[in-house]
């Protein structure tokens, strides 16, 4: 079985501005939002979420992103090279802070960013957007908003392609040993 599509670009697209107008909605607007993506592919999917905020409300909102590499809680089995470097575009104090992450799977990767935002700041909330949970949560964490909901089995590999960064869009899901996209 090779690996299926189950998000093209035009879906994603048309998540990412639901996700925008149900963070406004839920905000009360922009004033004091600030979007942090979790490299890698968090960090264009913030960068996308932010650009869909700003044209519907015409006001950009500070957008940035938060290395977790050494917050995360298996360092010790599998050894990391930092992911990116830390770009906090605002004091954290009295603002939202809407992390924006591409696959939520265990909660690990959430709960590592977390951590690093303790040692950053006290925002005065954290709210988590994803485009795409797969389930299978291994810690008490749930995404505020999600673009795409995706049942899979322990086994199934969910792949989130950007153009920024893979050169096309996509979302796939596939088993172990399977390869490409039908």
């Amino acid at each position: 079985m090779t690996a299926r599509v189950v998000m093209d670009a035009a879906e994603a697209d048309r998540a990412l501005q639901r996700m925008a107008h149900e963070v406004l909605e839920a905000n009360g607007g922009v004033d004091g939002l600030v979007i942090l993506g979790i490299p890698t592919r968090g960090v264009p999917l913030a960068e996308r979420l932010a650009a869909a905020i700003e044209r519907v409300e015409g006001v950009p909102v500070p957008v940035g992103q938060i290395d977790i590499t050494m917050y995360r809680d298996d360092l010790r089995r599998h050894p990391t090279k930092a992911l990116g470097p830390t770009r906090i575009p605002v004091e954290l104090e009295r603002h939202v802070v809407v992390l924006v992450d591409d696959v939520l799977f265990s909660g690990r990767t959430v709960a590592a960013a977390l951590d690093a935002l303790k040692d950053i700041g006290r925002p005065r909330a954290v709210q988590l957007a994803v485009l795409v949970d797969r389930g299978h949560r291994q810690l008490p964490i749930r995404a505020d908003w999600v673009g795409k909901d995706l049942p899979t089995a322990a086994d199934e590999h969910v792949a989130v392609a950007l153009a920024e960064v893979d050169g096309e869009t996509a979302v796939t899901i596939s088993r172990p040993g399977t390869e490409g996209i039908s």
